[in-house]
This record gives structure tokens, C-alpha cells and sequence, in this order.
């Protein structure tokens, strides 16, 4: 398995240090899929998907996003 991103650490503290309001934002500019579903492993290892349901939901939102057709995105 392979070691969790940087990203996915930081978002993981803050929403550990009661931040979500900022853990927010940045799941919605999350870099790749990849990266979201670290965070989820992370966040469901320590049991605060539970917790945060608007987390959980954020960061199904924007693996959706991420995955679908982008016709406007420049390289």
C-alpha cells in the first residue's frame, strides 16, 4: 500500500483539529481522485466520516467532478 499524500494528511488534520469549514475548500480544489480517496481512507480509519457527513458527501461530490468530462479545462 502505498503512503498517503501530503494533501491528504493536511486536509485529514484539520478536519481532526474540529476545521472543517477550511477542510471544505479544500477538498473542492483537491488535486486528483486519487488524493480523495486517501483522505477518505484516512478520515474512515480514524472514524470521523461519521462525524463530519458533510465531508463525506463533499468528497463524494468531487470525485464525481473529477472523474467526469472536462471540455473547458486548460492543460
Amino acid at each position: 500500500m502505498s503512503r498517503p499524500s501530503m494533501w491528504a494528511a493536511k486536509v485529514a488534520a484539520l478536519i481532526q483539529g474540529s476545521n472543517s469549514s477550511a477542510a471544505l475548500l479544500q477538498i473542492k480544489v483537491a488535486p486528483t481522485v486519487k488524493d480523495l480517496q486517501e483522505l477518505r481512507a484516512l478520515l474512515s480509519a480514524a472514524k470521523l466520516l461519521t462525524r463530519y457527513q458533510d465531508v463525506d458527501q463533499t468528497i463524494s461530490d468531487q470525485i464525481v467532478t473529477l472523474k467526469s468530462s472536462r471540455l473547458h479545462r486548460s492543460p
